[in-house]
């Protein structure tokens, strides 16, 4: 299937269009930019709302999770509604690993609610949850099962809106009032991911942070599969090149996109693969990622100040030691050098109390040794434990 545009000769996109004479050329574009982000939204919405019926419907393995979670989220999803949990579709654990007691969270394209309600039970009565979905079946599971939880948790914390990620501005949430946006495998399927991000920006208390999953690819991808309705659907019409997210994070004021975790996504469709084959971009390769984007001051390159930091153990979850992303891990009671980003990350948010910080910012020695700029995922054969990552930061 086709997402099917008008035929025009102005390009917008993978869309082409004859202006009225009586219309001017900016008019047009505009009319069919809206037409193909009306469309998208439709396409993507009857898919998940009307064709899939459960994670068991998904025609690749973009859209689901390939590893275990912690037992702890093992043990507040044993507390979901098993409806809930049959419409889950996700790429990752996209919860932050830290003590979320009191926070306020916000959920972009929150589904049947799964993770809102896995949320809900980690930051207690004192805190909130909004889920945020345009897809009308999805969010009526969500809603049929509220007091069911309620009675399961023993609170409640939980409120769900109907709208659209890059409009998040309608929904009348308070700027600057959410300590953390999670995301699951659905900003690709946003056609504005510029917008998106901003909204967050705008809604994340400073030393916030939105800490999601998606779908990335290693190289841009070609229009004749952005055109396919069933390509969008699953997670890869509207994956990202990861150079193109990192620095569109950038722009928008996200300084220092952080990974956390990746994994290749080997689609696992004749079908598919076929179509990738007969079009020409065998080549392209899709990675499920998750990342972490802070509202702080952060400079766009890892600077080194001569600090470190020291874990002390403290999180109830993590006393051996604990990961910030792909190149943090903080060994208990073990000294760390790290950038001034690093610093900043863990000393202005929600981790300042479970770190000794050693050093300030009174003199710079240059770059921090070991930051590249390669393609930061592991390959099918690194992830099988064949080879080596080529990423490296510091």
């Amino acid at each position: 299937m086709k997402l099917l545009l008008p035929a025009i000769f102005v390009s917008v996109g993978s869309a082409f269009v004859i202006p009225s004479s009586h219309q001017p050329l900016s008019s047009s574009l505009q009319v069919v930019s809206d037409l193909f982000v009306d469309e998208t939204r439709a396409s993507v919405s009857k898919y998940y709302g009307e064709e899939l019926k459960g994670s068991d419907d998904l025609k690749t393995n973009a859209c689901s999770t390939a590893a275990s979670p912690p037992k702890y989220i093992q043990d507040c999803i044993s507390n979901i509604h098993p409806e809930v949990v049959a419409k889950y579709y996700g790429c990752g654990l996209c919860l932050p690993q830290y003590p979320l007691e009191g926070a306020t969270v916000l959920d972009l394209g929150s589904g049947s609610g799964r993770d809102v309600y896995i949320a809900s039970q980690l930051v207690g009565p004192k805190g909130k949850v909004v889920g945020v979905d345009m897809t009308d079946e999805q969010l009526e599971v969500a809603n049929k099962h509220l007091d069911y939880h309620t009675e399961k948790f023993g609170f409640s914390n939980v409120e769900f809106k109907k709208g659209y990620l890059e409009n998040l501005a309608d929904l009348n949430l308070e700027e600057g009032s959410f300590d953390v946006i999670i995301s699951n495998c659905v900003i690709n399927l946003c056609t504005d991911k510029e917008a998106v991000l901003k909204e967050c920006l705008k809604l994340l208390k400073p030393g916030g942070e939105l800490y999601f999953s998606d779908v990335y690819s290693n190289r841009r991808v070609p229009k004749v599969l952005q055109e396919d309705e069933v390509l969008w659907g699953e997670c890869l019409s509207g994956a990202l090149y990861w150079n193109d997210f990192e620095n569109l994070a950038r722009k928008v004021g996200f300084a220092d996109p952080r990974l956390v975790e990746d994994a290749p996504i080997t689609v696992q469709n004749a079908d598919i693969e076929r179509l990738f084959s007969e079009s020409g971009h065998d080549a392209l390769e899709f990675y499920s990622a998750t990342y972490r984007l802070w509202k702080m001051d952060l400079e766009p390159h890892c600077e080194d100040y001569g600090q470190a930091v020291i874990y002390k153990g403290t999180m109830d979850r993590y006393p051996s030691g604990w990961l910030l992303d792909k190149h943090h891990f903080f060994e208990t009671g073990k000294i760390h050098p790290v950038c001034g980003n690093t610093w900043n990350m863990l000393e202005k948010s929600r981790l300042k109390d479970d770190f000794e910080f050693i050093g300030n910012f009174d003199k710079h020695f240059g770059i921090f040794e070991g930051c590249g700029s390669t393609m930061p995922y592991d390959s099918q054969e690194a992830s099988s434990g064949k080879g080596e990552s080529t990423g490296g930061c510091c």
